[in-house]
């Protein structure tokens, strides 16, 4: 388990801006990821502003809980609390098709006890599948040595899009690195293309 707070620039990108970025960098790697989103049927995570996934990667898995952070140490970036649960490959495979035939079933690990200490009961015990994603994720070296990642993903109903994050516990470096980024690459952040989560990206885009 693992409990950190995340805080992070988030920016859409048009593809022709996210494809010139993506070949400008060092990777540090490149992987593909399954994204599986969890809630009750009345939305009750999302109305509280959190989510529950369950993530799956090739060799691994990891179910996540993330919550807003009530004390946060800053209110220009996206921060949240983030709750982590390692997961083997099989298990998560068994919770997602078991999911998707409809059967009940609780998160467990520290993901389970946080839902049960810090929510309603109902809602730890009413949690269905409601959508998915596919991303393709690159991790990058960009400005100042500032790990960038840079996301492309396919939503349940054929729509795509990319996505910049800078993840930094400082968030003047994640100022200046976007700073420099927007004006090597011709984008801008506005409140339409930044901090757009994307778990509603992904429940806006459910079939």
């Amino acid at each position: 388990m693992s409990k950190n707070i995340e805080i992070e620039s988030k920016t859409l990108l048009n593809q022709a801006t996210y494809e010139k970025m993506s070949q400008a960098f060092t990777a540090i790697s490149d992987y593909n990821q399954q994204n599986f989103y969890f809630d009750t049927p009345d939305l009750d995570l999302a109305n509280n502003e959190s989510s529950v996934r369950i993530r799956i990667y090739v060799d691994k898995a990891e179910q996540t809980l993330k919550t807003k952070d009530k004390n946060p140490k800053q209110d220009t970036y996206h921060e949240v609390v983030e709750i982590n649960d390692l997961l083997s490959l099989d298990q998560a495979e068994q919770m997602v098709e078991a999911a998707q035939a409809g059967e009940h079933f609780s998160f467990g690990g520290d993901v389970g006890n946080y839902l049960n200490q810090h929510f309603d009961p109902n809602i730890a015990a009413n949690l269905e599948l409601k959508t998915w994603s596919k991303t393709h994720r690159m991790l990058i070296r960009g400005p100042k040595e500032c790990e960038l990642t840079l996301d492309a993903t396919l939503y349940e109903d054929g729509w795509a899009d990319y996505e910049l994050e800078i993840e930094n516990d400082n968030s003047t470096l994640i100022k200046e690195v976007l700073a420099e980024l927007e004006q090597q690459f011709g984008f801008k952040s506005t409140k339409d293309n930044t901090n757009q989560n994307k778990i509603q990206r992904a429940f806006a885009h459910r079939k």
